[in-house]
């Protein structure tokens, strides 16, 4: 996965490059950079751009774009999933968040920022690919995991509701935009999308399942963010509605099911060998000699 994944660094940085050019005022540029870099596990570019090699793809320039795409609207939504008026933390990835380094009027604008970004990165990538007919679909599939009804924002929205059905919850705050990495990891490789959503669900919902154990369970020093929001928001949970216990059973169950869902392609068993090893790097500690 290490050359998938610098051909997409490759390909945000010169996003950043663009929107952070030195006609941008200063403090809006450095909250850009400071949002995506340096990164997480960038684990959902790396299942776009995987299900692409999987599926045989040889241009691999709209695949990065997308991918790259993916992982700037992830950036922006963390950005504002930071803010006071959601989850106030102070802290992201071990270091302080955006709106904590920069403060919340220019980290409210480097969020829109970064969303308009993903999308002319997707646009560039497909100017220069073999294949420029595709970028309608990908517009749609990646549109799709950030908006409303079931994507990210929907997600947020969510949880200013006073009754929450948990599974539609973790689907459009987390799942959507894993959805989006897998479709668009197969429209750019120029096949059907549709047999891939099932995959980008359940490892989307596991992960989030995933992070409300390591919220409810967690270091936050260890974790690099503030843990026990869940609870002090008020929030919908994983482990609030199951349980500690259920939520692990959940988690599992989510994760094999994922593995099972890979639909068959070229490179069906490298790819899932790559989804067992990506589950245990966002396991809670404990959990990870299980999920093999």
């Amino acid at each position: 996965m290490d050359r998938h994944e610098s051909g997409c660094e490759q390909v945000l940085e010169a996003a950043l490059a663009r929107a952070a050019d030195p006609r941008c005022p200063p403090q809006l540029a450095g909250a850009l950079r400071h949002a995506v870099f340096p990164g997480g596990a960038r684990v959902r570019p790396q299942l776009c751009l995987a299900v692409a090699a999987a599926n045989g793809d040889e241009d691999r320039s709209l695949a990065r774009g997308a991918a790259a795409a993916i992982e700037l609207l992830h950036c922006a939504s963390l950005v504002h999933d930071d803010l006071p008026c959601f989850d106030n933390a102070a802290q992201r990835r071990g270091r302080p968040s955006v709106h904590a380094a920069y403060g919340e009027q220019i980290a409210v604008l480097a969020g829109d920022a970064l969303i308009v970004a993903a999308f002319e990165a997707l646009a560039v990538a497909a100017a220069s690919s073999a294949q420029p007919a595709r970028l309608g679909a990908l517009l749609s599939l990646v549109g799709r995991g950030v908006g409303a009804p079931f994507g990210i924002a929907a997600g947020q929205a969510w949880e200013c509701e006073p009754e929450v059905d948990l599974s539609l919850y973790h689907q459009s705050k987390t799942g959507a935009l894993f959805i989006a990495a897998t479709c668009a990891g197969a429209a750019a490789a120029g096949v059907d999308p549709l047999p891939w959503r099932a995959l980008g669900a359940r490892i989307g919902e596991a992960y989030q399942v995933a992070d409300d154990i390591q919220d409810a369970t967690a270091d936050a020093g260890e974790l690099g963010k503030p843990t026990g929001c869940d609870a002090a928001l008020d929030r919908p949970s994983a482990v609030r509605e199951l349980g500690l216990d259920g939520a692990v059973r959940r988690l599992r169950q989510l994760l094999e099911e994922g593995l099972m869902s890979v639909p068959a392609c070229p490179g069906r068993d490298s790819l899932q060998l790559l989804v067992r090893n990506q589950a245990k790097r966002f396991l809670p500690k404990g959990l990870d000699r299980n999920a093999a």
